[in-house]
């Protein structure tokens, strides 16, 4: 059974530099479309209009940070199948399976290497199906 096939990733993260080096990551060196933002509350917002396969979650950002915005998108009822990853600093034992019971499919660490990023989420989203 194949699965569709990874394409379109949603970022949110609220430093530019994090930000930016992310997107060459994904975009250019992975070849994925990738739309940004970064706040959680612009998460949703972007979510519907843009329609991801995945998205990937700073755990800090201010005001609505990763956790809450993994709660609002399971609320959602169009957002609530997409898959979460977050991305963080935080990247003790505890903390992951407190956000793998949350809903999210993964962790990924905080700083990432950006040649082999775009390689750790499609093997992260080919794990999620099963493949």
């Amino acid at each position: 059974m194949t699965s569709t096939p990874l394409t379109k990733i949603l970022y949110a993260e609220d430093e530019d530099d994090i930000r930016e080096i992310a997107v060459l990551a994904i975009e250019t060196i992975g070849g994925f479309e990738i739309a940004t933002c970064s706040s959680g509350g612009e998460v949703l917002a972007l979510a519907q209009q843009f329609q991801p396969q995945i998205i990937l979650l700073d755990v800090m950002m201010p005001i609505m940070d990763g956790p809450t915005t993994l709660l609002a998108l399971k609320e959602h009822p169009q957002l609530q199948h997409i898959p979460v990853v977050f991305l963080t600093a935080k990247i003790m034992n505890d903390e992951i399976n407190r956000f793998k019971n949350m809903g999210a499919i993964d962790v990924i660490a905080k700083p990432f290497d950006a040649m082999t990023l775009s390689a750790q989420i499609q093997t992260i989203w080919n794990n999620h199906h099963g493949e």
